[in-house]
Formats: C-alpha cells, structure tokens, sequence
C-alpha cells in the first residue's frame, strides 16, 4: 500500500481500492464538461460542479507549497460560487473576453470508499488562453487544479467537487481575474 496522500496536513488514507475504468473515465469527462462550461461562459452551470459545502480557491503556487493560506480568490460553499456568477453577469465592469481551457487527464492519487460515497483525490494540470475581441491570444493562467472529489450518481456531472484549488505556476496575474479558472 502507497503512504497516505496528504495536502498540507491533512491525509486520507489510500485505500488498497483502485479507481475502475468506468469511473476514471466519467472522471476525465467531468474534467473536460468543466472546461467546456467555463469555455462557453455558461456562468449559472459553473457551480453545479461542486457541493453544497465545498471550497474552491486561486492561489499562487508559492503559497501553496509553503502552506500558507493566502488565495487570489477563495469560495466556501456553493452559494458563494453563485453570488460570484451574479457579480460576472451584473455587478463588475470589465472588458469582455474568452477564455479556452486545455487540461490535462487527472492524476488520480487517492481512492477512499466511506459510509457517504466514493472519494477521489486527484490533479491535473491545465493551461487558460484569454483573447479579447480584435486582439491576440494571451496565454492568461497555467497550473495544476488540486481537487478532492465525490462521486454522485444524482450529479449531471457524476462526480462534485467537494475541494478546487487553482494553482498556478505565476506570481502574476495578467490584468484581472473575472471569470473562474
């Protein structure tokens, strides 16, 4: 058996239970039906990614590596995510753009069957383009997605993000950061 996988303290252990291939491969198109959604600004669907209490955070990868809390942006629960979705389409003023994700197949690192459902620990990197109209393609963000997962039959995804962490690899931020990543 593999020694726990741990982030910043905190460890689920690492069932001898491997992920089967039908649920690796719901996994990887939760992974991909994320990226459309974001990639198709269909902002109201964004939260329904994740569970009702849930965390969902952009932070510098210096932070994270030395454990310290500080996030560009940190969510608590769903109902967060939703008030965010209400600032992107009313509140905030902001020069419009798209943005294109590609992300790499998730690394599975821990599989922990409990009382409540399957568990999955897991990463994968990802890269977010921005272009504004009338201009050229900006690499906007690259990192890796830090993720604890549960899977949920009842989901239209079939799986819900209990933990997003965002981490990417830059101490800077082009411009501004309206739209999650």
């Amino acid at each position: 058996m593999s020694a726990p996988a741990t982030t910043h303290g905190s460890a689920m252990p690492a069932s001898s239970r491997r992920l089967s291939a039908d649920d690796y491969i719901s996994l990887l198109l939760f992974y991909q039906r994320y990226a459309e959604t974001l990639d198709s600004g269909a902002w109201d669907d964004w939260p329904t990614f994740f569970a009702q209490e849930c965390i969902y955070k952009v932070q510098p990868r210096e932070n994270y590596d030395q454990g310290l809390p500080l996030a560009t942006l940190s969510f608590e629960s769903q109902g967060m995510l939703k008030d965010r979705v209400y600032c992107i389409r009313e509140t905030l003023y902001y020069e419009p753009y798209y943005q294109r994700h590609v992300v790499g197949a998730p690394v599975v690192t821990a599989v922990q069957e409990a009382s409540d459902g399957l568990t999955v620990r897991a990463h994968a990197s990802y890269a977010v383009f921005r272009t504004k109209p009338d201009e050229v393609t900006h690499v906007y963000n690259v990192g890796r997605y830090v993720d604890e997962l549960v899977r949920a039959p009842e989901s239209a995804h079939g799986w819900l993000l209990k933990s997003r962490n965002c981490v990417f690899d830059s101490d800077l931020i082009l411009n501004s950061m309206i739209y999650p990543i």
